[in-house]
């Protein structure tokens, strides 16, 4: 993908095949309209089916990762947009269950319909739909000055980008009502505690922490690793027959691709393996 700057954040490239998306409108705290969480899933879309990116990193710009969205009524600047304008809805009840459902769940469903490792640096503010995209990627870290929070019902609304579920995968059911029903927002050393990120780092260390996690799992054997994403996702929903099932697809066909062939040389011969030559062309 080409470095690109769109509506509310821009992309960069970091080898090997690192999308670095930053959200970038700091004024606003990175908060988000329609056109934004449009031209994200977009770009998620075109990551997808591009064989250069191997890794997607996720960070803000300023003193904020995501502080949900943008409640001021202002209309977004869509002169870099990459998709065209549609009617948001939210006007009448079926309204607002379209544009959830269509706009603003899409993004979440987006990242984690990713079959590509995802990973958000989480630098600031991380609030509502910032965390719920957020809780969506595979690793997390935070900065130690990071807050994360749902929120919503300090406005009397409903986490309803997928922040329940989310958080019930990772904070359980009473965990979960503890976060939702108390509005905690919560520093990075006790979103580390809690569960909600993997890692938390000193602020002045968040980029370089997150872009060598990134870079080891852009090392990795990227294609069964994609296939292990998925069936770990699944395993979560499915029962032990299904996942079973599933693994075992999936391993009919990463056991006779050039990595597994690489993996056992490189077992053999006491090296470290070079994965990857069927992406690099070599």
């Amino acid at each position: 993908m080409e470095p690109a700057s769109l509506t509310g954040f821009a992309t960069t490239i970091e080898d090997p095949g690192i999308l670095v998306v930053t959200f970038d409108n700091p004024e606003t705290l990175n908060a988000s309209n329609q056109a934004m969480k449009r031209d994200l899933v977009e770009t998620l879309a075109q990551a997808q089916m591009d064989d250069g990116v191997r890794v997607l990193l996720f960070t803000g710009a300023g003193r904020a990762f995501w502080a949900g969205d943008d409640l001021s009524g202002r209309e977004p600047d869509r002169s870099n947009a990459v998709v065209p304008p549609i009617f948001e809805g939210h006007h009448t009840p079926t309204g607002t269950y379209n544009g959830l459902r269509l706009l603003s769940q899409a993004v979440n469903t987006a990242v984690r319909d990713l079959d590509k490792l995802t990973v958000a640096a989480v630098n600031g503010f991380a609030i509502q739909t910032g965390l719920s995209f957020a809780l969506s990627c595979d690793f997390r870290i935070a900065a130690r000055s990071a807050r994360l929070g749902s929120a919503t019902l300090r406005f009397g609304l409903l986490p309803d980008e997928g922040g329940h579920f989310l958080l019930v995968q990772h904070l359980g059911l009473a965990g979960a009502l503890d976060f939702l029903m108390r509005k905690r927002i919560v520093d990075g050393d006790e979103a580390h505690r809690l569960g909600l990120v993997n890692e938390v780092v000193d602020d002045d260390e968040l980029m370089d922490a997150a872009l060598a996690l990134a870079r080891e799992l852009a090392a990795g054997p990227q294609m069964a690793m994609r296939m292990l994403k998925r069936s770990v996702y699944l395993a979560a929903e499915q029962t032990w027959a299904h996942a079973l099932e599933d693994i075992a697809a999936r391993t009919a066909v990463t056991d006779h691709l050039p990595d597994a062939r690489e993996g056992g040389r490189a077992f053999r011969e006491k090296r470290q393996p070079v994965f990857n030559a069927e992406l690099e062309g070599r």
